[in-house]
Protein backbone atom coordinates (compact mmCIF):
# COMPACT_ATOMS: atom_id res chain seq x y z
CA UNK A 1 0.00 0.00 0.00
CA UNK A 2 1.33 3.60 -1.27
CA UNK A 3 1.01 4.90 2.74
CA UNK A 4 2.85 8.36 1.95
CA UNK A 5 0.44 8.62 -1.10
CA UNK A 6 -2.22 8.18 1.08
CA UNK A 7 -1.80 10.51 4.05
CA UNK A 8 -0.46 12.88 0.93
CA UNK A 9 -4.13 12.86 -0.22
CA UNK A 10 -5.75 12.77 3.26
CA UNK A 11 -3.67 15.71 3.68
CA UNK A 12 -4.99 17.62 0.98
CA UNK A 13 -8.65 16.56 1.55
CA UNK A 14 -8.22 18.28 5.42
CA UNK A 15 -7.16 21.28 3.08
CA UNK A 16 -9.65 21.14 1.13
CA UNK A 17 -12.19 21.55 4.54
CA UNK A 18 -9.81 24.21 5.91
CA UNK A 19 -10.27 25.89 3.04
CA UNK A 20 -13.64 25.77 2.84
CA UNK A 21 -13.99 27.50 6.39
CA UNK A 22 -14.42 24.34 8.62
CA UNK A 23 -12.70 23.59 11.83
CA UNK A 24 -10.57 20.15 12.21
CA UNK A 25 -10.74 18.20 15.56
CA UNK A 26 -7.13 18.16 16.94
CA UNK A 27 -7.37 14.83 17.69
CA UNK A 28 -7.77 14.43 13.68
CA UNK A 29 -4.55 16.57 13.03
CA UNK A 30 -2.79 14.54 15.64
CA UNK A 31 -3.33 11.32 14.08
CA UNK A 32 -2.40 12.11 10.28
CA UNK A 33 0.79 13.56 12.21
CA UNK A 34 1.45 10.20 14.01
CA UNK A 35 0.75 8.41 10.89
CA UNK A 36 3.40 10.86 8.84
CA UNK A 37 5.67 9.95 11.37
CA UNK A 38 5.03 5.87 11.50
CA UNK A 39 5.69 5.98 7.93
CA UNK A 40 8.73 7.59 8.32
CA UNK A 41 9.90 5.29 11.00
CA UNK A 42 8.70 2.00 8.39
CA UNK A 43 10.56 3.91 5.78
CA UNK A 44 13.75 3.38 7.98
CA UNK A 45 12.71 0.04 9.54
CA UNK A 46 10.39 -2.14 7.67
CA UNK A 47 11.07 -5.28 10.01
CA UNK A 48 8.94 -3.70 12.43
CA UNK A 49 5.28 -5.02 12.14
CA UNK A 50 3.71 -3.39 14.38
CA UNK A 51 4.58 0.08 12.63
CA UNK A 52 1.81 -0.97 9.32
CA UNK A 53 -0.71 -1.77 12.40
CA UNK A 54 -0.32 1.97 13.82
CA UNK A 55 0.00 3.64 10.27
CA UNK A 56 -3.64 1.81 9.25
CA UNK A 57 -5.05 2.81 12.44
CA UNK A 58 -4.00 6.35 12.25
CA UNK A 59 -4.90 6.63 8.18
CA UNK A 60 -8.19 4.72 8.86
CA UNK A 61 -9.16 6.93 11.75
CA UNK A 62 -8.48 10.55 9.66
CA UNK A 63 -9.83 8.71 6.36
CA UNK A 64 -13.39 7.69 8.23
CA UNK A 65 -13.59 11.31 10.01
CA UNK A 66 -13.04 13.51 6.83
CA UNK A 67 -15.54 10.92 4.88
CA UNK A 68 -18.14 11.37 7.01
CA UNK A 69 -17.54 14.62 7.44
CA UNK A 70 -17.19 15.63 4.04
CA UNK A 71 -20.39 13.91 2.94
CA UNK A 72 -22.46 15.29 5.53
CA UNK A 73 -21.26 18.63 4.55
CA UNK A 74 -20.96 18.50 0.97
CA UNK A 75 -22.48 15.65 -0.61
CA UNK A 76 -21.91 11.91 -1.78
CA UNK A 77 -20.27 13.35 -4.95
CA UNK A 78 -17.59 15.25 -2.73
CA UNK A 79 -16.69 12.34 -0.63
CA UNK A 80 -16.94 10.24 -4.26
CA UNK A 81 -14.07 12.46 -5.68
CA UNK A 82 -12.08 11.64 -2.60
CA UNK A 83 -12.55 8.31 -2.35
CA UNK A 84 -11.14 7.52 -5.70
CA UNK A 85 -7.94 9.74 -5.02
CA UNK A 86 -7.48 7.42 -2.20
CA UNK A 87 -8.02 4.43 -3.99
CA UNK A 88 -5.67 5.36 -6.54
CA UNK A 89 -2.95 6.42 -3.77
CA UNK A 90 -3.21 2.61 -1.98
CA UNK A 91 -2.84 1.24 -5.47
CA UNK A 92 0.96 2.80 -5.51
CA UNK A 93 3.70 0.66 -3.94
CA UNK A 94 5.42 1.50 -0.77
CA UNK A 95 8.14 3.42 -2.16
CA UNK A 96 11.29 5.37 -1.29
CA UNK A 97 9.98 9.42 -1.42
CA UNK A 98 12.76 11.67 -1.48
CA UNK A 99 11.28 14.89 0.20
CA UNK A 100 12.71 17.90 -2.18
CA UNK A 101 12.75 20.37 0.53
CA UNK A 102 16.08 22.87 0.89
CA UNK A 103 17.56 23.45 4.09
CA UNK A 104 19.75 26.48 3.74
CA UNK A 105 23.61 25.78 4.31
CA UNK A 106 23.26 21.74 4.16
CA UNK A 107 25.04 20.51 1.35
CA UNK A 108 22.53 18.90 -1.42
CA UNK A 109 24.32 15.39 -1.12
CA UNK A 110 23.21 15.27 2.75
CA UNK A 111 19.90 13.98 4.15
CA UNK A 112 18.23 15.48 6.87
CA UNK A 113 15.42 15.03 9.40
CA UNK A 114 13.94 17.41 11.64
CA UNK A 115 12.98 16.00 15.64
CA UNK A 116 10.84 18.10 18.53
CA UNK A 117 12.32 17.12 21.74
CA UNK A 118 10.26 15.68 24.52
CA UNK A 119 10.08 14.76 28.19
CA UNK A 120 10.83 11.25 27.13
CA UNK A 121 13.49 12.66 24.60
CA UNK A 122 15.65 15.35 25.76
CA UNK A 123 17.31 17.68 23.48
CA UNK A 124 20.19 16.36 25.18
CA UNK A 125 19.74 12.58 24.50
CA UNK A 126 18.78 13.64 20.75
CA UNK A 127 22.45 15.42 19.99
CA UNK A 128 24.08 12.49 21.97
CA UNK A 129 21.66 9.62 19.62
CA UNK A 130 23.28 11.88 16.81
CA UNK A 131 26.68 11.54 17.60
CA UNK A 132 26.84 7.98 18.26
CA UNK A 133 25.14 7.86 14.54
CA UNK A 134 28.11 10.01 13.07
CA UNK A 135 25.67 13.24 12.12
CA UNK A 136 25.69 16.54 12.39
CA UNK A 137 22.95 18.97 13.78
CA UNK A 138 21.73 22.06 14.33
CA UNK A 139 19.25 23.33 16.83
CA UNK A 140 16.14 25.57 14.85
CA UNK A 141 14.68 28.74 16.29
CA UNK A 142 11.56 26.59 17.01
CA UNK A 143 13.63 24.34 19.35
CA UNK A 144 13.34 21.89 16.46
CA UNK A 145 17.10 19.82 16.22
CA UNK A 146 18.22 19.47 12.71
CA UNK A 147 19.83 16.53 12.63
CA UNK A 148 21.57 15.53 9.13
CA UNK A 149 24.23 13.33 7.25
CA UNK A 150 24.44 10.17 4.88
CA UNK A 151 21.00 8.66 4.00
CA UNK A 152 22.13 5.12 6.04
CA UNK A 153 23.08 6.93 8.90
CA UNK A 154 19.80 9.18 8.89
CA UNK A 155 17.89 5.85 8.73
CA UNK A 156 20.26 4.37 11.89
CA UNK A 157 19.31 7.61 14.04
CA UNK A 158 15.57 6.62 13.56
CA UNK A 159 16.24 3.32 14.10
CA UNK A 160 17.94 3.89 17.09
CA UNK A 161 14.83 6.84 18.46
CA UNK A 162 12.74 4.00 17.89
CA UNK A 163 14.43 0.90 19.25
CA UNK A 164 15.87 2.80 22.49
CA UNK A 165 12.56 5.01 23.32
CA UNK A 166 10.08 3.36 21.81
CA UNK A 167 8.04 3.92 18.54
CA UNK A 168 4.62 4.89 20.35
CA UNK A 169 3.57 8.63 19.42
CA UNK A 170 1.61 9.87 22.19
CA UNK A 171 -1.64 11.76 21.33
Amino acid sequence: MGYSAVWKVLEEMLTDFRKRGLIVPAEVMSNLKSARTMIKILKADKSRGETLQKIEEYLGSVESYLVSEGENRFGSKYVEEWLGRLNEAGRKAFEEEEEARFIPGLPREHKWIRVKHSAKLPLKKLKMLAEESNLSYKVQNDGCLLVYGENERIKDFVKKMATKYGSKVEK
